[in-house]
């Protein structure tokens, strides 16, 4: 059965692509200086969207409007890697001008099918472990874009700013994901230095996310929750733990202590898309993606969500309050 609705779901999507500019545009637009970008996300949650949203803004303040010199189509797979890949081989096949691709695995996705076709990636978290680029500093290839690697360092510190007796910290991910990987692999050499041990606990699907976050109680001080797509898609499965049961949640970006996480030290993902934009608009202008280097954003922000701190059993510090970039009331 599931796997005939994912059948089913490829062939809806396949049926709603109608190329790049969606909606009445043809696979190729009639008005020749009219940019076709298609943007391929493999899920919706916040941190994604408004890196997205970052990306469009940019473009839009610089002229490129959808529906004037733009033609923007938007293609979410629901989280399916064959939805993904349906996605990619249209794109290629409409002969989209520019890609943006939103996460790892949308970005690998996309770099398998086309070498020729620009693409612009955002919310990855290395690009070279993940083979899209050559090297940070000179790509070498059609990819370029931003990064969102974390200072997972510190966001393991401020578990113990928050939760000084915490010995014992969980982690949920999803191990095929590469960009979760790499953020394990960090927190698993940090962790020791603080003090800490991680408990990991791996997902293979979303409806995976609460068993998991229940698998932890009674066995961790804290929960750990990196930028991991398949995780803060069903954030709210874990906020509902962890409230229940008096555990205190430290999330990779910053959009998931809005949604009920305890807090972070991270990046702001609608800044990193309109980064990204911007090294768009040096592509439309005729820069080659091959040489122009992966960015990062500069400098990180703490955020702290004090209702989350209430229901969670967690006092702030009023030092680390005063520190913090914004703070939830």
């Amino acid at each position: 059965m599931k796997k005939l609705v994912l059948t089913l779901l490829g062939l809806l999507l396949v049926l709603g692509l109608t190329g790049c500019g969606g909606g009445d545009q043809p696979a190729k637009s009639q008005n020749q200086d009219q940019v076709k970008l298609g943007i391929i996300q493999i899920v919706q949650h916040p941190s994604l969207d408004a890196a997205r949203q970052g990306f469009l803004d940019v473009l839009k303040e610089n002229g490129y409007v959808d529906g004037q010199k733009l033609a923007v189509d938007y293609q979410n797979a629901q989280g399916d890697q064959a939805n993904l890949q349906t996605i990619a081989r249209k794109f290629v096949q409409d002969k989209c001008d520019l890609v943006l691709a939103v996460a790892t695995p949308s970005a690998m996705t996309m770099a398998n099918e086309t070498t020729e076709i620009p693409i612009l990636i955002t919310a990855v978290t290395d690009p070279v472990s993940a083979k899209l680029v050559k090297s940070l500093s000179k790509p070498g290839t059609n990819v370029t874009g931003t990064t969102d690697m974390n200072p997972v360092k510190d966001q393991l510190k401020l578990i113990k700013d928050l939760v000084p007796t915490a010995k014992k910290v969980g982690i949920i991910y999803n191990s095929s994901e590469i960009n979760s990987q790499v953020q394990v692999d960090v927190a698993d050499k940090a962790a020791p230095e603080l003090g800490l041990q991680l408990v990991k606990v791996t997902v293979t699907a979303s409806n995976e996310v609460m068993q998991a976050a229940q698998s932890l109680v009674g066995r961790v001080d804290a929960i750990y929750l990196p930028t991991d797509n398949m995780v803060i898609s069903s954030l709210s499965s874990v906020i509902k733990v962890a409230e229940e049961n008096k555990i205190p949640v430290i999330a990779g970006e910053s959009e998931s202590v809005e949604k009920g996480a305890l807090a972070t030290i991270g990046i702001d993902y609608y800044q990193l898309g309109r980064t990204t934009g911007e090294m768009a608009l040096r592509i439309i202008k005729g820069e080659k993606p091959q040489d122009m280097a992966i960015q990062g954003q500069d400098g990180t922000n703490i955020v702290l969500n004090l209702q989350a701190a209430k229901k969670m059993g967690v006092t702030v510090p009023e030092a680390l309050q005063a520190k913090a970039k914004k703070v939830i009331k």
